[in-house]
């Protein structure tokens, strides 16, 4: 008896490497993985490969070849539903076929076809992140049990096992597969974790836009490949007289209005971030020309001009308005000289009566979006 437990152990320390070299695997060649059809046939050889390393060195008892070969199946079966399950058991099927022996049929029943019967039934199809998400373990460890109880019996009735081996067999697959679970949601809250991070790394937390330094390291690069581009900063008039008046709360509602007329207001392959206080910048990517970017800015200025912010009848102009400095670039400005022109271009605005836009350097811009000299 101790030296099936010591083999159990084995297997138990061979289904935890693999599974953290798999993981390893993954991080380092398959960062970013989008195709199901990839993901479907990467996964499921890897675990047909566990499963037949775990079959290559059995234990044997009156010929049966006992090892834990139903952890992985179910395991996958359970996750990632019963194509996975299928295409993982491929190759540990026709090993054992291959092998032969008086209790062949048996073990192929009971340790291949059935694991995938019993996790694919127990499968959330609903989920779609059956790879990236945290695992139930309660709800996978009561379909094991359920699976390791039928099969137990089986084994038991149809196989000249003894109670103990059948009993010892069911304690160590109960690890295994909890440690499998354990595995993949202590990877994928790492990812998630590193993703969280990123994110409110690069965002502003209060009114959810990129910040400038994810802004400029974004932007920077297309300077860098001397793409065509133009840079917009917009200020929100009177902002401290809105703040005095209605207080913060109200003045950050009006900061998160004005991010997101911004952000419907350009493109997809547009950046746009919060610059610092009532500040914010927009880069366009590529415009067919500075006329077409000054068009895109006077939009900007005319949909937050026609937005209707509580309380903006007590502004020194009756509504709630920006100004906008915009600067523009064919050949290849650095990122730096862009924003200062486009600052200073939105000071002119500014001093000029506030509620417009200016192209660097002084070009104004009238309200029918027409570049006026």
């Amino acid at each position: 008896m101790g030296d099936l437990l010591f083999f159990f152990l084995e297997n138990m320390a061979l289904i935890i490497a693999l599974m953290y070299l798999g993981f390893k695997l993954k991080d380092a060649v398959f960062q970013n993985w989008t195709d199901p059809f990839r993901q479907w046939v990467i996964i499921s050889a890897f675990i047909g490969f566990l499963t037949f390393s775990i079959m290559y060195h059995p234990f044997i008892i009156e010929e049966m070849r006992l090892d834990l070969r139903e952890v992985p199946l179910f395991f996958i079966s359970y996750v990632g539903g019963w194509r996975y399950g299928v295409l993982s058991a491929i190759l540990p099927t026709g090993f054992r076929m291959y092998i032969g022996g008086p209790t062949m049929v048996h073990g192929i029943l009971q340790s291949i076809l059935l694991p995938i019967i019993i996790g694919t039934l127990f499968h959330n199809r609903k989920r779609k992140d059956h790879f990236t998400g945290l695992l139930n373990i309660k709800k996978m460890m009561i379909a094991f049990v359920i699976y390791e109880a039928i099969k137990s019996v089986w084994m038991y009735a149809a196989t000249p096992v003894s109670f103990e081996v059948v009993l010892a067999m069911f304690a160590f697959a109960a690890v295994a597969v909890f440690s499998m679970a354990q595995i993949l949601n202590g990877e994928n809250r790492s990812v998630l974790l590193r993703k969280e991070l990123e994110f409110y790394s690069n965002r502003d937390p209060m009114i959810q836009l990129p910040n400038i330094r994810y802004f400029k390291n974004n932007v920077r690069k297309l300077a860098d490949e001397k793409i065509p581009m133009a840079i917009i900063m917009l200020d929100v008039d009177y902002f401290k007289v809105y703040n005095d008046t209605h207080g913060h709360q109200k003045g950050d509602a009006v900061l998160r209005s004005v991010a997101q007329i911004l952000t419907d207001s350009v493109r997809k392959e547009d950046f746009v971030a919060r610059y610092g206080g009532e500040e914010f910048i927009c880069c366009i990517k590529a415009p067919q020309d500075s006329e077409l970017a000054a068009r895109m800015a006077e939009r900007i200025r005319k949909n937050i001009q026609e937005f209707h912010f509580d309380g903006e009848e007590m502004q020194p102009e009756g509504i709630l308005t920006i100004s906008v400095g915009m600067s523009y670039t064919e050949d290849g400005a650095s990122l730096e000289e862009l924003i200062e022109e486009a600052d200073q271009s939105l000071y002119q605005s500014k001093r000029q009566g506030r509620n417009r836009v200016t192209v660097f350097p002084g070009i104004m811009v009238d309200s029918k979006e027409k570049v006026l000299n």
